[in-house]
């Protein structure tokens, strides 16, 4: 048995809060950890006899953790591999402690039909980290007109049903609701008015007016989605809410789940760290949709993250080549990228800071978007699959065309030096 053992390395594991009334010293302690041949055979305060020619390793300072989850992200492969290849988007995943990966419909061909999804799924055997998954696409053209064959691609493997863009007709959006009710695929949603949002690229407000870009009202997002919790209410298929980014979206959901709604939600990551006002760069890889909020909605989301009324963060990595991306602020393709990024901002700003625990964090990244996506979550367990990453939050690092595995730079972080990094991934299979 090839054999690994970290010693007295600080483990983050929400699944084994449930195990004890003292939840948080089990999912958050320091311990020993035998690891061997993809499964974790020992977790214990001092693990003391293992195999011969274990490699052993000193976990001081270090943080053993659950994989990463990306509930949905951008592949460039097939049709804009210049952006990004299905290799690199792996190999920045794994960069980025990220285990399990959900790809969102809107490549081209568009994974809207069984051929494309086995083609997908052959493309990605060849990887024992990260396993990546497909979401189905729910409508064909461009508009987002027409239902895709919905049983017939729940039938192919896909992970479940969302689209890259906002649905607009509500007579389809019923539709979908209904039709999806007996297929027991998850649905991703997101809600945004195109007719109210317009050409906005920054949300609308004071400081959208001192920037002199053209701003989206936060009610071309909480317009639509007051009407999808009617919906719901009437017809009771559960629902995930995609990229949830103001305030007042944070009051609709907790209402909602208040009443009983089956709706889950996440956030983008970088709507948790900025806000409208790291726009003054005008930095193109600062243009994201839904775009950056204001402090209150930034504040709301974080409040959202740390209450659990925002279930998961999610990256939506979006790259674009340097040529795409460099142009002006509002002209720009709506995007960045972020999976090796994520993690080490978000601890920095999070975590460090005091403002959400640890564990809080880690569910929001690796618990509930599996739970999210009907599977079953890792676990540092005994017995359990090896599906871990172990994180150094004191590694540092210049974010470079070199040191990063994506294709694309699109990142308002490029040649910045980051605190944290990921050492080495488990795909515990």
């Amino acid at each position: 048995m090839t054999a690994e053992l970290i010693r007295q390395v600080r483990l983050l594991d929400p699944v084994t809060l449930g195990d004890s009334p003292s939840g948080e010293l089990r999912g958050d302690r320091v311990a020993d950890v035998l690891i061997g041949d993809g499964v974790i055979q020992s977790v214990e305060a001092a693990i003391n006899s293992y195999p011969d020619n274990t490699q052993i390793r000193d976990g001081s300072g270090l943080i053993l953790g659950t994989g990463l989850v990306d509930l949905y992200s951008h592949s460039g492969e097939p049709g804009f591999e210049e952006r990004e290849t299905i290799d690199s988007l792996a190999a920045a995943a794994v960069a980025g402690g990220f285990t399990r990966l959900t790809l969102l419909p809107d490549t081209h061909p568009a994974v809207d039909n069984p051929a494309t999804v086995a083609w997908f799924q052959s493309q990605c055997q060849k990887f024992t980290v990260p396993q990546i998954r497909n979401w189905g696409a729910l409508t064909l053209d461009a508009k987002g007109e027409q239902m895709t064959e919905l049983a017939e691609l729940a039938e192919s493997g896909i992970a479940g049903f969302a689209d890259s863009k906002p649905i607009q007709n509500m007579t389809l959006l019923r539709r979908l609701l209904e039709y999806s009710q007996g297929l027991s695929q998850p649905i991703a949603l997101w809600c945004c008015d195109r007719s109210l949002s317009g050409n906005g690229v920054v949300r609308e407000g004071q400081e959208s007016l001192r920037l002199g870009l053209p701003g989206s009202p936060d009610y071309a997002e909480t317009a639509p989605l007051a009407a999808l919790l009617e919906c719901l209410a009437a017809i009771g298929t559960p629902v995930h809410l995609m990229r949830v980014s103001t305030a007042r979206s944070v009051d609709l959901i907790r209402q909602a789940k208040a009443t009983g709604l089956p709706i889950t939600a996440s956030t983008s990551w970088m709507h948790l760290l900025l806000n409208i006002e790291a726009v003054q760069s005008y930095d193109p890889s600062l243009h994201v949709e839904p775009p950056l909020g204001n402090p209150a909605d930034q504040a709301a989301l974080i409040e959202g993250i740390r209450s659990g009324i925002i279930d998961a963060i999610a990256i939506d990595h979006s790259p674009y080549t340097y040529e795409e991306k460099t142009v002006a602020f509002a002209e720009s393709p709506p995007g960045a990228i972020g999976l090796e990024l994520a993690l080490p901002l978000l601890w920095q700003a999070l975590v460090v800071s005091e403002k959400i625990p640890a564990l809080t964090l880690w569910r929001a990244l690796s618990t509930n978007p599996a739970q999210l996506l009907n599977q079953s979550p890792a676990s540092i367990q005994p017995g359990q699959p090896a599906e871990l990453m172990l994180f150094d939050p004191n590694h540092a690092w210049q974010v470079t065309s070199r040191t990063l595995k994506s294709r694309s730079t699109n990142t308002p972080w490029l040649n910045q030096t980051l605190r944290g990094r990921v050492l080495q991934v488990w795909g515990g299979r």
